[in-house]
């Protein structure tokens, strides 16, 4: 079975996002601030753990996202690290069929090409994860060639995003910044945010 060649950077970007939430302390305050001024720490976790490792799975088989997901508060749950952990792995290798990558995924009623969908879920791991890591105080692992894949992607949908709200504007950032801050600038976010 031959992966797709976008599989082993979904791969990397879960494994990242498997890292930050590890990292979240447990005693974490959770109506902290983020870097995503409509959530707090615990709307943040909650929308990243559906839409990254349930969304992912469910994208990838082509299943709607059951309401009782939808409605979950994961972060109740002591092992919520460790079950995200699990869940990102079900994920990735949802996507490690050849046939999850053909044909198209409806999104809100909207057919996009299911490589589209896995490079925006890329985006959703590590853009996410960095917004979850700076709210606990910590930082996400991303290696140079995922940074300049999401920067790629970043710049591919920023018009798309904005339209909904989802990037704010680009952040001024100097013309040696790092290719992960310029992504991060690039979709809204300030690369020296702390909460």
């Amino acid at each position: 079975m031959n992966a797709h060649p976008m599989h082993p950077f979904l791969a990397r970007a879960a494994s990242a996002a498997a890292g930050v939430a590890a990292a979240v302390p447990a005693g974490q305050r959770l109506d902290a601030p983020t870097p995503c001024g409509e959530f707090d720490t615990r709307a943040l976790i909650n929308h990243w753990v559906l839409y990254t490792s349930h969304g992912l799975e469910h994208r990838a088989r082509r299943a709607e996202l059951p309401e009782e997901l939808i409605a979950r508060d994961f972060t109740v749950d002591a092992d919520w690290r460790s079950a995200y952990a699990a869940q990102l792995e079900r994920a990735v290798a949802a996507w490690g069929e050849p046939a999850a990558w053909e044909g198209d995924v409806d999104l809100g009623g909207s057919p996009v090409p299911a490589v589209g969908i896995a490079r925006m879920l890329i985006l959703e791991l590590v853009l996410h994860g960095w917004d979850v890591a700076r709210a606990v105080g910590g930082e996400i692992e991303v290696d140079e060639e995922l940074a300049e894949l999401v920067g790629e992607i970043v710049e591919e949908n920023a018009e798309l995003y904005r339209q909904y709200a989802g990037f704010a504007e680009v952040v001024p950032v100097p013309d040696d910044t790092s290719a992960w801050d310029r992504a991060l600038a690039a979709s809204g976010r300030d690369p020296r945010w702390k909460g």
